[in-house]
């Protein structure tokens, strides 16, 4: 199902140019004004808006708490025109932020990147994903003790569900490990949420999806005249996570001169900023993440050993789907009564053929993998129930399957013979392997276990 974004601008030319980048990926729907928006307000939520400062009849940034009351789970995206000035363009960004905004664009001229804007979207389309997510594990948490049937029934992650409720409220440096799409992301916002700090905010930062010479910026702040680019002060994300809570995603990532860094940071509590001469003290709750195994990325000197030791007071591990193949259909199911009353359907469940093929699948892309593959069969089902052949993976090779290659789907199939095709030019060096084709070496090895390739 589409994504639903709606626009809010009063500028007929603009709503034009952003339904044109967004219509093919996502549902859009449009407001011209302030009083068209509170009629909005009372039709089906969007995942996300996009609105603008300036409105013909009121101002946007005053619209805003009003939208965020109304629909919570919606992330905003706050677009402005050309301010008078940098300063400006600050004090509105600020402004949005306090009010609950996602991201703030400038929209003028050369500024307005449509790249980056269709990026910004997905990013705040995913933290959308990610906030159900959130809520789906959160009453996971609370039926733990309760007489509804928890969605987690495998003994590992009942285990992880507990440690999250013992070390929740404490302000204990956590690490948490487990291959993509296994929901690390999600247990920090657990952590967060049921924390004492969950009336201040949750900082993330993708340590992998910055370059080398910003992160430090980003995390630590800037002075102004300290690069090349720094036309004024940055607050860091240790300053904005003040009283909250900062998770570094992907840290193995980080540059390791940073690692020494931010090792520093956490010996001393105090932060100074690039380029700055005094520092100042920090106060926020530290959440590690890696996909990658940790003694490999220590070997590889991906990662500080002091640092790994620092930041690993407590190592939360999040076991992939195939290793607890009883939690595939209470996930499953409750996926299916999410997305079906998302779609207005009704659908009692899954057929005998369907959960067999779930149950069986290896689901190398994990939770949300599953998630995803749910969410298109309901848009495809037309019965009372999912069967097997509403699921995009009714021909993937599962286990004891003997069937051919061609088996695949269309995108994993592409997936399966990159990875073929990089082991023979490799030689059959994993390592390389997985070098070349931009994932980690847990990674490949779930996909060739996952695709059956006989390296």
């Amino acid at each position: 199902m589409k994504g639903k974004v709606l626009i809010v601008d009063d500028e007929p030319k603009y709503r034009e140019v952003l339904t044109g980048w967004l219509s093919g990926d996502y549902h859009v729907t449009e407001a011209e004004s302030g009083a068209a928006l509170q009629k909005a307000l009372a039709q089906e939520q969007p995942d996300v808006v996009l609105l603008d400062v300036k409105l013909g009849d009121a101002d946007g940034l005053e619209l805003l708490p009003s939208i965020k009351k109304r629909w919570p789970e919606t992330e905003v995206i706050v677009l402005t025109g050309a301010p008078k000035d940098d300063v400006e363009a600050v004090s509105w960004a600020v402004e949005a932020t306090k009010r609950g905004a996602f991201n703030f664009i400038r929209r003028s001229g050369e500024r307005f990147d449509g790249a980056k804007f269709l990026a910004d979207v997905a990013n705040a389309m995913g933290r959308r994903q990610q906030t159900e997510e959130t809520s789906l594990l959160r009453r996971a948490l609370e039926t733990m003790s309760g007489t509804a049937s928890p969605i987690f029934q495998s003994v590992s992650m009942r285990e992880v569900v507990r440690t999250v409720e013992r070390i929740a409220p404490s302000d204990v440096t956590v690490l948490i490990t487990g291959e993509s799409g296994t929901g690390k992301e999600v247990i920090a916002d657990l952590l967060h949420a049921f924390s004492p700090r969950s009336k201040g905010r949750i900082i993330k930062i993708n340590c992998a999806a910055l370059p080398r010479e910003l992160i430090e910026s980003e995390l630590f702040g800037s002075v102004k005249g300290a690069f090349t680019g720094a036309h004024s002060d940055r607050e860091g994300l240790f300053r904005l996570a003040e009283g909250g809570t900062l998770l570094l995603d992907e840290i193995s990532e980080m540059p390791i001169d940073t690692q020494s860094k931010l090792l520093r940071v956490l010996q001393d509590q105090e932060v100074r900023p690039v380029g700055g001469k005094t520092s100042y003290k920090t106060n926020c709750r530290l959440i590690a993440s890696t996909n990658r195994p940790t003694a490999e990325a220590i070997r590889e000197g991906k990662l500080r050993e002091d640092l790994f030791y620092r930041i690993s007071a407590i190592a939360v591990h999040l076991p992939p789907l195939r290793e607890r193949r009883e939690d595939i259909m209470p996930l499953a199911n409750a996926f299916l009564k999410r997305f079906a009353a998302q779609a207005n359907r009704v659908i009692k469940g899954f057929t005998v053929a369907a959960v067999e093929r779930l149950t069986a699948f290896e689901w190398p892309g994990n939770v949300r993998q599953l998630q995803n593959e749910v969410q298109r069969a309901v848009l495809l089902s037309e019965g009372g129930e999912v069967d097997a052949t509403d699921l995009s993976i009714s021909k993937a090779k599962v286990p004891g399957d003997d069937s051919s290659d061609t088996n695949f789907t269309l995108l994993e199939g592409v997936e399966r013979n990159a990875i073929v095709l990089m082991l023979k030019d490799t030689g059959g060096n994993k390592l390389e392997t997985a070098k070349r084709l931009g994932i980690g070496l847990q990674t490949l090895y779930n996909k060739i276990r996952a695709y059956g390739i006989d390296v």
